[in-house]
């Protein structure tokens, strides 16, 4: 009953997950047209869901032939992420796999067969993921077989460096994330869904990147450590202790949040870029593509902020809260609503003696300033009075049946994920439905 009180005190969030769970969610999203497609291309989209079900909602949503480019360019990275991720392969093949891994792209055999990541599919079966790539047009594979290289590269780079400065931070960033955002760009723009502009300003769709894989990062601080990886820069937290792990102790929580808010601060400076770079989008359905993760990481920071839990275990937002953000997020005006908003829940929480408020306090009036151009707020999607009215109804009425599916996807999610050994992050999506 206090799980049934928590969402009641929520109607607008009970009343979309709801909505999303009988089927209302999936109304932008429509099935894939099975007959029309090669057995070949039909695997890869299998795979897709495979590896992360809410990926394969938001590309299976883009307009025409851009989906089918988006979908073998997140499946030829996640093979690339799992190469990495293995802790079995020895670096002695790891890395020139890294390297050359763009090149297997274009050999119709090539395959590996003794990778024991969760995710080994797709390099097993990397000859139907290659022979989708080759039946792109050009102009998909140039994008996806550059990015593939430059990504394998920079992996290879961080294989056996821990990231030491901000600097490096941002440059391992752009290595696993940044290119991922400057590669959808120029997709985007391939498909002339998209201005050329979208694909040819790379600071911008860098910064999509790297916003996207700081706050992952940042809130992954306490799974990272039990699985023995690194990613937070050592120039922060060494002002704060001797060891990253020693942010863990409870003796030193007071300077962990310190610097866990340090960082926050440093990914909120994404957040001009990325609301310039959402503005720019014409086509509704690659504004959702882009739009929809972005919401959810300021969502998740403004969880994070001065939170002592992330050094206790991961903080996520609420099901229905990004059910909520994932609806609301249609167009510009309603994004900046929602980043007005998180940033704004930031700065009430910004304590006075943190070493870092005056720098949080400074980009969250550079952020109000772009999300309230004319000093008025943008209203969101708001329920009507009947509607909550409805929601709460529906939520006596069906509870056990909320319940009940939120379990079993909750034990499906259990039993598909296992952390890998140095995952890319912007692979990791911020939240499955």
């Amino acid at each position: 009953m206090e799980r049934v009180g928590r969402w009641l005190g929520r109607p607008r969030e009970l009343y979309n997950l709801l909505r999303f769970k009988l089927g209302g969610g999936a109304a932008g999203m429509p099935p894939l047209d099975q007959d029309a497609l090669s057995d070949s291309l039909q695997t890869c989209y299998r795979y897709l869901s495979q590896t992360s079900r809410s990926f394969a909602a938001v590309i299976r949503a883009l307009d025409g032939e851009l989906r089918h480019a988006v979908c073998i360019f997140y499946l030829v990275l996640r093979a690339l992420d799992t190469v990495e991720d293995d802790m079995t392969i020895s670096l002695e093949t790891k890395v020139p796999m890294l390297h050359d891994f763009h090149s297997y792209l274009y050999q119709p055999d090539w395959r590996y067969l003794e990778s024991k990541e969760k995710d080994k599919q797709v390099l097993e079966d990397f000859p139907t993921i290659s022979l989708e790539f080759r039946n792109l047009a050009k102009v998909y594979r140039d994008v996806i077989a550059d990015i593939c290289h430059k990504m394998g590269a920079g992996m290879a780079e961080f294989l056996e460096k821990k990231v030491e400065s901000q600097q490096e931070w941002d440059k391992y960033c752009h290595y696993v994330a940044g290119l991922v955002g400057i590669g959808l760009s120029r997709l985007f723009s391939a498909s002339e869904l998209e201005d050329p502009i979208v694909g040819q300003d790379t600071e911008l769709a860098n910064s999509m990147g790297l916003f996207l894989q700081k706050t992952n990062i940042i809130r992954d601080y306490a799974e990272d450590q039990l699985e023995g990886r690194e990613f937070w820069p050592r120039e922060v937290w060494s002002r704060y202790v001797k060891k990253l792990s020693d942010l863990a102790k409870p003796e030193n929580i007071d300077v962990a949040v310190q610097c866990m808010n340090e960082l926050i601060t440093n990914a909120l400076h994404h957040v001009p870029d990325v609301l310039t770079y959402l503005s720019r989008l014409k086509n509704q359905s690659v504004f959702n593509f882009c739009a929809i993760p972005q919401v959810m990481a300021i969502a998740t920071l403004a969880a994070c902020y001065n939170n002592k839990q992330v050094f206790r275990g991961v903080v996520k937002i609420r099901k229905g809260q990004a059910v909520t953000l994932m609806m609301d997020a249609t167009n510009i005006q309603a994004v900046k609503a929602v980043m007005y908003q998180y940033v704004e829940e930031i700065y009430q929480k910004v304590p006075s003696t943190d070493p870092s408020s005056n720098k949080t306090q400074q980009i969250i009036v550079s952020i109000r300033a772009m999300s309230l151009p004319n000093g008025t707020m943008v209203s969101r999607n708001h329920c009507s009075p009947i509607y909550l009215s409805c929601a709460m109804i529906l939520a006596a009425l069906s509870w056990q049946y909320l319940s009940a599916m939120s379990k079993a996807s909750e034990d499906q999610c259990s039993r598909s994920s296992q952390p890998a050994s140095r995952e890319c992050h912007f692979l990791r999506p911020s939240q499955e439905f």
